[in-house]
């Protein structure tokens, strides 16, 4: 069913195109509707046929066709980052009523990584329908990654048509993960200020947190956590060292919280069933 694979990577690469106008726009509060794309130098209207996601790039050989100004290498990045997060979903969870939120998930993931990596704001208006999204899909079909089987663990090469798992996330589970992921990162945010005298953590991260505790309960809030701790000291120490800056370096969680629940999503029923298993044998 290769052609099932093509689809969903080339509707991942479209929304990918998307996605960078939400990127731009956003945080500079303008419209993501009007007007239409135009180059960000030179604001001349960009045509259709130049905005062809990732094959456009390449034609132009990541040029703007009027103005000749190099085109930032995150649009064509956005675009297959995208494209592969979907094909990954479809991969994982099968056909079903649970696609379009998965994948408006996975979305709403790159968009508060870009944005965050370059304001250190994540936008009320990603994470708040997030959340409501969440706790409607987890209530009738989002599958709870801690208990579904991936559909490339039991069939390579043959997708079902319904999820593979054997439970969904449940509202009340759901709930428990929006409070647990918004409350634990306040507490998180009230202990950082108290021992540093400054804001450790913007309300952005919080909300983050809520969306992803609604969309997959309490157990991803800590693994979650957990992940995006580790990838945040790792690379933020790296950061730190680079820059020589030390502690006054401003590292933006919002990414690695974002890189830590995408894990969790794919991989968190593994991670925790191969983690437990050492324990057991």
């Amino acid at each position: 069913m290769i052609y099932l694979d093509i689809t969903f990577f080339a509707l991942g690469l479209i929304m990918g195109s998307f996605l960078n106008v939400c990127i731009y726009r956003l945080p500079r509060d303008i419209s993501i509707v009007w007007p239409s794309s135009s180059c960000p130098l030179c604001s001349t209207p960009i045509k259709f046929y130049d905005n062809i996601p990732l094959l456009s790039y390449v034609l132009l050989r990541g040029k703007c066709r009027t103005c000749g100004e190099k085109i930032s290498l995150r649009y064509p990045l956005v675009e297959l980052l995208n494209g592969l997060l979907y094909l990954l979903v479809f991969s994982c969870f099968g056909l079903g009523w649970h696609l379009p939120l998965l994948f408006a998930y996975v979305s709403a993931t790159v968009v508060i990584s870009f944005i965050d990596l370059e304001f250190q704001i994540i936008p009320d208006v990603i994470t708040i329908p997030g959340v409501i999204l969440g706790l409607f899909g987890a209530s009738f079909f989002l599958p709870d990654p801690f208990t579904h089987f991936p559909v490339y663990s039991l069939s390579p090469g043959n997708y079902p048509f319904t999820i593979a798992g054997p439970s969904i996330v449940g509202f009340i589970n759901s709930i428990a993960g929006l409070l647990g992921g918004y409350c634990f990162f306040y507490l998180i945010a009230l202990l950082g200020k108290a021992w540093s005298k400054t804001d450790a953590m913007g309300g952005g991260d919080l909300k983050m947190m809520a969306m992803v505790g609604a969309f997959m309960g309490w157990k991803a809030v800590l693994l979650t956590t957990f992940l995006g701790s580790v990838a945040g000291s790792l690379i933020g120490v790296a950061i730190m060292l680079g820059t020589g800056k030390g502690r006054k370096t401003k590292i933006p969680f919002g990414p690695f919280l974002a890189v830590g629940s995408l894990i969790t999503l794919f991989f968190g029923g593994d991670l925790v069933r191969w983690y437990f298993g050492l324990y057991i044998r």
